[in-house]
């Protein structure tokens, strides 16, 4: 099953819109349940940024920057280079940002060497599992 939870009006509309849209374009259902946002519970932590657990080299450069697990999952630049690894954003949005990232010289280029290999990545920009402010 898979499920939107809006905090509020505006989006529960945003959500209904996009779904009824989707439907049409696919001239099918869409099964997505759209339910009123509850609390909010953090998957267990070998769940948490899956993609750049499998990435070690970059990894180990975070958890040299954040020895708090809490403070790991709390940082934008982890959060994004996740996205990044785990194919979402392209090449040229990468450079944008990468001196923001607080990676090692090494770590930049590796990091690189991953988007930039595989073309545009999903969605072929920056997308919605990896959101710029």
């Amino acid at each position: 099953m898979s499920a939107i939870f809006p905090h509020d009006d505006d989006q529960k509309t945003l959500a209904i819109g996009t779904r009824s849209r989707e439907a049409s374009r696919r001239n099918g259902t869409i099964h997505t349940a759209i339910l009123p946002a509850s609390g909010f519970h953090l998957a267990e932590a070998y769940h948490q940024k899956h993609a750049l657990r499998g990435r070690p080299e970059l990894m180990e450069e975070y958890e040299a920057i954040y020895p708090s697990f809490g403070d790991l999952l709390a940082s934008r630049a982890v959060t994004r280079v996740n996205g990044y690894v785990g194919g979402y954003g392209t090449c040229e949005s990468l450079r944008e940002e990468l001196d923001g990232l607080g990676l090692s010289p090494a770590g930049r280029k590796r990091l690189e060497d991953i988007v930039c290999s595989r073309g545009t990545g999903k969605g072929g920009s920056t997308g919605v599992a990896c959101p710029v402010d």
